[in-house]
């Protein structure tokens, strides 16, 4: 596992983006996503929509993963 973050290519309501994440963030992305019934691409959209314009998306998929892992 490195800390190092990782950027990969998503696709939000049909723009392609790079979000970087360290690996253990993308798998737990994932695994939340699975978990959820929704493509990677389909939660990364509904989390950037409630984001604020100040707060970049990477932050935003970081906190949603923190939140979601307390609750």
């Amino acid at each position: 596992m490195t800390g190092r973050p990782v950027k990969r290519s998503l696709t939000l309501n049909g723009h392609r983006t790079s979000v970087s994440l360290e690996d253990a963030f993308w798998r737990e992305f994932r695994r939340i996503a699975e978990e959820k019934g929704k493509p990677i691409n389909a939660l990364a959209s509904e989390i950037d929509a409630r984001r604020d314009l100040e707060t970049g998306l990477a932050s935003a998929i970081r906190v949603y993963i923190l939140e979601t892992l307390k609750s």
